[in-house]
């Protein structure tokens, strides 16, 4: 028999299509959570815009069943789609959890349907946890053996973010592939095949160490379509390269670089925890694409607007002004990047205006809002998305299609640092791009483990 699955509201404001997920179930929508929908249309984000759309798939389906609406809606998928307006009871529930909330509300309504229907499966579907903890204990409470509650799964590619794809491999390998490696620059992929534990993805890097205990290694890239391992054209061997004052500090930043580097690689995603030097190293090589090998004609840095805590509301001025405090740690980058000392009395010209501000004007770099990018097409630019990881996956799509002939696009963050209200590690844009593109050959994926941007900073980010 079908299960019923009841959603509560953050799944329906993360995912308005989240109704049609359920093949051959049936789908309960509580009328509170309608209420809440309700209450979210008008907000001008990814929230309201979900909710609109929620609203525009009831309409569709309301025309087709007008001469039934008394009735479940039939869903394409075999199974049907309800408001509920019933079961609004507390008698259930209320000894253990008095409050008339709305997350009340919408457990009351999923116990009392699965104390109703017995012989069937009855599903709480939220992204709540401590809503399918409530769950959980009224599940033992009340010795309904069929009910249960879930995170919204359709949207999580992996377990968690150790998961995530990471864009490079070590493994152990005989001393003499090391040494074959260096002395013909690659390596035929089958030669390794007995030695890597998973599947090798395009753009990935093999990191070799001898497993004869000595400290031979070696880094290749791997060509997916020639199935061969081969060295890395930008690996930094000559000391004296620098890349706008800056040079990689670890193997993981070298083969970011490789990455940012290759105009073959059209798209790069970077994770890493605080400090690891994803945004310094994109606008690094940024600038050098940009100003010294002219391979684009402009750069254009931009972030989500998502505040870290307690909004401080409508911040005065014009577009440049109200933009500047969420720009902060983009200008902070470039001025390391342009030797600005943030505490020089020389930091501002004449006419008061910050030197970084003329840097950027002169150097064909722009610095922008996600929210103005709708609508836009991108050519012949190097695009950095600075924290992804506050990008929702339709949010992803949105900019990614804005990218025009010519353009590489960047995508940095980390996901473990999640300020979007609806989420999480696992179902976040960032994410869901490197899992949903990990295996095309434009794509790059790096994680970065060590901070370098002091001692303190890497005890912070792994400690704290």
């Amino acid at each position: 028999m079908n299960k019923i699955y009841i959603l509560d509201t953050n799944v329906i404001l993360h995912d308005p299509a989240s109704i049609f997920k359920y093949a051959g179930n049936d789908v309960v929508i509580p009328a509170v959570v309608v209420e809440e929908i309700d209450s979210k249309k008008r907000l001008q984000d990814e929230v309201g815009r979900n909710a609109r759309e929620f609203g525009r798939q009831y309409k569709t389906l309301r025309e087709k069943y007008k001469d039934r609406l008394h009735e479940p809606f039939p869903l394409d998928h075999g199974g049907t789609l309800v408001i509920e307006l019933n079961h609004r009871s507390f008698e259930n529930i209320k000894s253990i959890f008095n409050e008339d909330s709305n997350d009340n509300r919408i457990l009351a309504v999923a116990v009392n349907i699965a104390l109703e229907q017995p012989q069937r499966d009855i599903v709480l579907v939220s992204n709540d946890i401590l809503l399918i903890a409530k769950a959980d204990a009224l599940k033992k409470s009340h010795n309904t053996p069929n009910f249960m509650a879930q995170l919204y799964e359709n949207d999580r590619l992996v377990e968690s973010s150790l998961t995530i794809h990471k864009g490079y491999h070590e493994l152990q390998v005989p001393p003499e592939f090391i040494n074959a490696f260096h002395a013909n620059h690659e390596l035929p992929l089958e030669q390794l095949s007995e030695y890597l534990q998973t599947e090798v993805n395009p753009q990935d890097f093999l990191l070799m160490k001898s497993n004869a205990g000595t400290n031979q290694s070696a880094v290749g890239r791997v060509l997916r379509k020639r199935n061969k391992l081969v060295c890395c054209p930008f690996y930094f061997t000559d000391d004296e390269f620098f890349i706008w004052g800056l040079r990689p500090k670890n193997v993981e930043q070298r083969m970011f670089l490789e990455l940012l580097l290759d105009p073959k690689v059209e798209m790069v995603c970077a994770i890493g925890k605080a400090g690891t030097g994803k945004t310094l190293l994109a606008l690094a090589a940024a600038l050098h694409e940009t100003q010294d090998m002219k391979h684009y004609s402009r750069i254009t840095v931009a972030r989500p607007i998502v505040p870290m805590g307690k909004d401080i509301g409508y911040l005065p001025g014009e577009k440049d002004e109200k933009l500047r405090p969420w720009m902060q740690p983009i200008f902070d980058n470039l001025e390391q990047l342009f030797n600005i000392d943030p505490d020089s009395n020389k930091k501002n010209d004449k006419n008061g205006i910050p030197k970084i501000e003329k840097e950027i004007e002169q150097l064909n770099m722009e610095v922008e809002a996600l929210t103005y990018i709708r609508g836009r097409s991108i050519p012949n630019q190097f695009i950095i998305i600075d924290e992804a990881q506050n990008l929702t996956k339709h949010e992803v799509k949105t900019i990614v299609s804005r990218v025009g002939k010519g353009t590489k696009i960047v995508l940095v963050g980390d996901p473990d640092q999640i300020d979007h209200p609806y989420l999480d590690s696992v179902n976040n844009g960032l994410t869901y791009t490197i899992e949903r593109l990990k295996c095309e050959d434009e794509i790059g994926i790096i994680r970065l483990s060590r901070t370098e941007r002091s001692n303190l900073a890497e005890k912070a980010a792994r400690y704290l």
